[in-house]
């Protein structure tokens, strides 16, 4: 099956072509592992796992590439201040590399709540120090960089086409308008390659280099990797949309400096996780910096399924924003309670049949339409209202819709669902607000959800009590 996706190089949604047919090299930004991923930064790796499981449906084999940055992530885009693993450090009086292990476990664990399947190869920066260094020395050979006090810079002022993934107008730009400048830069553009150790102090990572001890910048690190587990021509190429103006536009001009051509043929992002901000109708994207943050854990200890909040966010088109509330949560927690009711009824009248053509017709129209997941949501949930249809066929229907979804119905069970005291505590006082106000429907919707978790509850003059069914 042939696959439309939009590509943000050329800002067209196209037919996927690859370098060799049948086979897709996805190189995909993965953690900074120097804090908890937040909701937000997780909405983008659902984004590139459902990519994942759309080009193998459509045929290719996906040989998928994550790194791990754990050194060289700059607090600022001017390439200044802290690294972002030694603030972890400083943080929790831990040292850079029990951080960096501490973190990237938690990232894989909530891959695994999410249902993400894991990349073929997962790279982490400090693995890859030989590799940096000799891209930044085929870069200097090539005469692509200088040296100033604090290190070895790209020039970007030799690259004709540097910022066409952002359509950078490098005419208008000044410095301090994204990046600052620093002494002795060429150009407000101009990033580095390779940071020298501070003088007067050993930093908890830092390694000798041709050019003197210090450590890498942190675009490099993705060329490199990518260039080494996938070639020097690369199908995909995924992250944010934060990552556009500056990540990936410099990572673009590194490699196809090096490399003497072009290097990445797609390049797709996902759009924000926003939250409400301070006044009304605001909204704000997620940041680890504001030092407030959802993640995923706080969901579940409130109650929620992972798998809840996967569903949520495929009621939205990766290239569009998407708001975050509680009560969206909510109601994507009961969807999936009704679809699991589905899988559960329908799974003994099962004996191998095929999925129902004109489902998994619309389904794969929307998958192949650059992962319109809304679409993709309706021609499911339009199988699940379909009531003439065999009841084995449905299951085998939905089976296979969930190779791209992956919201887990092959192991649905019936056992309760997780869920808090406090989350029970909440639901309870809900139920008493809505009978109060004669909204016994409400009411009533909130018992049958406390009982999908193995809730019962017990109305009595003296009040409601619950316990676990």
């Amino acid at each position: 099956m042939a696959i439309r996706l939009y590509n943000t190089l050329t800002r067209r949604k196209d037919e996927l072509t690859t370098i060799e047919p049948g086979k897709v090299g996805l190189y995909t930004c993965g953690p900074t592992v120097y804090n908890f991923a937040h909701i937000g930064n997780l909405r983008t790796y659902v984004f590139e796992d459902v990519l994942k499981r759309s080009l193998a449906r459509c045929g290719f084999a996906v040989n998928h590439v994550m790194n791990v940055t754990d050194v060289g992530h700059l607090v600022s885009d001017a390439d200044a201040g802290e690294d972002k693993m030694a603030l972890g450090a400083a943080r929790e009086g831990k040292t850079v590399w029990e951080i960096a292990q501490f973190y990237w476990d938690a990232f894989r664990a909530d891959m695994k709540r999410l249902n993400l399947l894991e990349p073929n190869v997962w790279c982490r920066a400090t693995d890859h120090i030989p590799e940096q260094i000799a891209m930044v020395q085929r870069l200097e050979a090539k005469g692509f960089t200088y040296v100033i006090g604090d290190g070895v810079y790209f020039d970007t002022g030799k690259l004709g086409d540097y910022g066409k993934l952002a359509r950078l107008n490098l005419a208008g730009q000044q410095a301090g308008a994204r990046v600052e400048m620093t002494e002795g830069k060429r150009n407000a553009t101009d990033f580095a390659l390779w940071k020298f150790s501070p003088k007067d102090q050993r930093r908890l990572m830092e390694w000798p280099s041709p050019w003197g001890v210090g450590f890498p910048g942190w675009h490099i690190e993705c060329s490199a990797m990518a260039a080494k587990y996938l070639g020097e021509r690369v199908d995909i190429h995924c992250g944010g949309i934060d990552h556009i103006p500056v990540h990936h536009t410099n990572e673009i001009a590194q490699a196809e400096a090096a490399f003497g051509h072009p290097w990445v043929n797609w390049w797709l992002h996902g759009e924000f996780l926003v939250m409400a901000a301070g006044g009304e109708g605001e909204q704000a994207k997620m940041s680890k910096s504001s030092g407030e943050f959802l993640t995923l854990e706080v969901l579940v200890k409130k109650g929620f399924d992972p798998l809840a909040y996967r569903l949520f966010l495929l009621g939205a088109h990766y290239r569009q924003q998407l708001a975050f509330t509680w009560e969206g949560l909510e109601a994507a927690g009961h969807a999936l309670a009704r679809l699991k009711k589905a899988v559960l009824e329908w799974r003994p009248a099962y004996t191998n049949q095929s999925p129902i053509a004109a489902h998994k017709a619309a389904f794969d129209e929307a998958v192949q339409d650059d992962l319109n997941m809304p679409r993709a949501l309706a021609a499911m949930w339009s199988a699940v209202k379909d009531d003439a249809a065999d009841r084995g066929a449905l299951y085998a229907t939905l089976l296979d819709m969930d190779g791209v979804l992956g919201l887990g119905m092959a192991g649905m069970q019936q056992e309760a669902l997780a869920i808090s005291a406090d989350r029970i505590a909440a639901l309870l006082a809900e139920r008493a607000a809505a009978r109060k106000a004669k909204n016994f429907a409400r009411g009533d919707e909130i018992r049958k959800e406390l009982a999908a978790a193995g809730i019962e509850i017990m109305d009595a003059p003296q009040g409601t009590t619950w316990r676990k069914a």
